[in-house]
């Protein structure tokens, strides 16, 4: 975010209890159950799903805002979102981003210190359905080098050749090793 100008995040809509440390409007949009079911019902989300028992949205108004002022984008979603996205915007370019190995997203998870021990057990069970989903994108980068995976994400989002991008079968391979890890 910090190296392109003309790329912009979209703050997400929550139904989830704010975390210590998280603003809103700056981290989520944090709003009780009632309001986000009534936003829903008037289509202001371009997508949303419930992850974790709460629910998450995106401002269909807000991308549309930042859309027209000439930026690129960029939404933290699930599975479920961007297949909505998609349905909604084919034009968006969509990027998996998978943890190197499941022992690491669960060590990323604890260093969080922001979800209780069920929470935890409960993304780790899900993860492996979750990343079942890596063909219906159109990138997908392994976090394994933050670096590295900076530096493809900007490629990517500045469309330029990427020499080292894994084929289909390359990124099955290696989603089996971090499934089995």
């Amino acid at each position: 975010m910090d190296t392109d100008p003309a790329l912009r995040f979209s703050v997400s809509y929550t139904t989830r209890a704010k975390r210590r440390g998280e603003v809103n409007g700056r981290d989520y949009h944090f709003v009780e159950a009632d309001i986000f079911q009534r936003m829903a019902a008037a289509g202001e989300f371009l997508e949303h799903a419930v992850v974790f028992d709460h629910r998450y949205a995106t401002s269909r108004s807000q991308v549309d805002e930042l859309l027209r002022g000439g930026n690129h984008v960029m939404l933290e979603i699930d599975w479920q979102g961007a297949q909505q996205v998609r349905a909604n915007m084919p034009e968006a370019c969509t990027i998996f981003i998978l943890p190197p190995s499941l022992a690491q997203l669960e060590a990323r998870l604890r260093g969080r210190s922001t979800d209780p021990e069920a929470v935890i057990q409960r993304r780790l069970r899900d993860a492996r359905s979750d990343m079942a989903h890596w063909p219906e994108f159109d990138y997908v980068v392994i976090n394994d080098d933050l670096n590295a995976a900076v530096k493809t994400m900007q490629a990517i989002i500045a469309g330029r050749n990427i020499d080292n991008l894994a084929t289909a079968a390359d990124i099955g391979a290696r989603l089996n090793a971090i499934l089995e890890a």
